[in-house]
């Protein structure tokens, strides 16, 4: 697995302080994106969360997935969180460390009090000793919350600084771009009152113990007001891939006045699908997105390779990112009015945006948002193998197109058939004979596409989208 290594700088640690008008949370920020260029130490927001404990129990949540690793459990992950100031409200993400589980707390309005929110992105420090204060709030606990340095620490150069290096694998980089495109596809599928949601997490919780290990996905069905496992997926059911991955939502259960469940539509499958599950809380959501299997990240899912072999939506990302705007809800037809572009193509542009970290999608409100990550587009693509592979057979005069019907030699000799059904392409492949298309295409199809679309041999244009932004030190929460 390929590693690189960066520094998170941070003033000095987040801190919970005792004041004679409540407590103080302080949250210390790094180097971010903001709409007048790169800050060492941007401040998005000071005032008040209206929901002190619920806020302290979902921050801990984000951070539990962030410290986390549901798949070879033994290997250390402690990575720090995402915040990003969307103007209206404070998104928190993060990943856990085997890159199958992707965690958001947004603080929607109702949440904050007294101040406006700032608009940006960085990494927010989460410390043992800031994790223990939080989990000791208390009801009655005035919580002020500030999100960035102190206005003193502005003027104060030479302070303190705590900097931590962090190992970042490359297939965490391609996380947040997997998620946002799986879950763009989701739908509800559930929704559960505040008791039922809680007794059917909490059920789910003690039997996970013996859960843990078995083979296969497992599945819930709607049943009156709450949900049913089932070992199959019957007519109704949503799968619920690893049921102890939700084990961070106990944190916040007390406080939960809804359980959302979203899935994807169509047909039942015997494979395993993600889902999200979304933790309704007093003026904010928690949601945590599950992947496919416990030991299958989001970094495989292949959910960007068609946007990245075209040059189309590249160009087509240069254009709509101008109009993003660090708006918390990009409307697609919004988007395809100011910019002349069709729909598909601005979906294609976002996708193609998602791999850089500029966007993501909030299943709650089936609409994507603006943030900014240090995640160069073309470092994506380079670091995936079928793309490369796509490429390489292009390069190579491999392909031949007849109607319906692709023929691609690969390198061995071997002639791979693809056909076209109704725009779903299928191959003769081993990978395409054991994933379906369920992770994607395979790199025969990604060749004939490009063939069909006229792509040229290395007419790659994702470096672009991600120039000038040198950012080192934003995102650690994906790894």
């Amino acid at each position: 697995m390929t590693r690189s290594s960066q520094a998170v700088a941070y003033r000095r640690p987040s801190v919970l302080r005792s004041a004679a008008d409540g407590r103080r949370l302080g949250l210390e920020t790094s180097r971010g994106a903001t709409p007048t260029g790169v800050e060492d130490h941007p401040r998005f927001f000071t005032g008040f969360l209206t929901s002190p404990q619920e806020a302290a129990a979902g921050l801990l949540a984000v951070a539990d997935v962030a410290a986390a690793r549901y798949y070879q459990p033994q290997l250390r992950a402690s990575l720090d969180p995402v915040v990003t100031g969307n103007g209206d409200r404070l998104r928190f993400e993060s990943f856990s460390g085997c890159g199958g589980v992707y965690a958001r707390l947004d603080v929607l309005g109702p949440g904050l009090e007294g101040g406006e929110v700032g608009h940006g992105t960085t990494n927010v420090d989460v410390n043992n000793p800031l994790r223990d204060a939080l989990s000791r709030i208390g009801t009655d606990d005035p919580l002020h919350l500030r999100v960035g340095p102190e206005e003193l620490a502005v003027t104060t150069l030479d302070g303190p600084v705590v900097e931590k290096k962090v190992p970042l694998p490359d297939r965490w980089l391609r996380g947040f771009a997997e998620a946002q495109v799986i879950a763009a596809g989701f739908e509800q599928r559930a929704e559960l009152p505040a008791a039922e949601a809680v007794r059917f997490l909490r059920s789910l919780h003690r039997a996970g113990t013996a859960r843990r290990g078995a083979a296969g996905p497992g599945w819930v069905v709607p049943a009156g007001r709450g949900l049913r496992p089932t070992t199959r997926p019957v007519p109704g059911a949503v799968c619920l891939p690893g049921p102890e991955r939700l084990a961070a939502l106990q944190r916040v259960l007390r406080h939960a006045t809804a359980l959302r469940v979203y899935g994807p539509p169509g047909a039942l499958a015997a494979a395993g699908t993600a889902a999200a599950w979304e933790v309704v809380l007093p003026g904010m959501r928690l949601t945590l997105t599950l992947s496919p299997d416990t030991a299958r990240g989001f970094s495989g899912e292949g959910g960007v390779l068609d946007a990245l072999a075209t040059d189309e939506a590249g160009e087509d990302a240069e254009l709509i990112a101008v109009l993003l705007a660090w708006e918390p809800r990009v409307d697609v037809a919004d988007l395809a009015a100011s910019s002349g572009l069709t729909p598909e193509r601005v979906r294609a542009a976002l996708v193609r945006l998602g791999t850089s970290g500029r966007v993501g999608y909030d299943t709650a409100e089936a609409a994507y948002f603006h943030r900014e990550l240090p995640y160069d587009a073309g470092r994506v693509e380079r670091h995936n193998p079928r793309l490369r592979s796509a490429r390489a057979l292009v390069a190579a005069g491999a392909v031949t197109v007849d109607g319906a019907v692709g023929t691609v030699t690969a390198e061995d000799g071997h002639a791979h058939r693809v056909r076209d059904a109704a725009g779903v392409l299928s191959c003769s492949c081993l990978w395409w004979a054991k994933y379906r298309g369920g992770r994607g295409p395979c790199k025969h199809a990604l060749a004939v596409r490009m063939v069909r679309r006229g792509a040229a041999p290395g007419g790659d244009t994702a470096g672009r989208e991600a120039a000038g932004q040198d950012m080192a030190g934003i995102g650690g929460g994906a790894r």
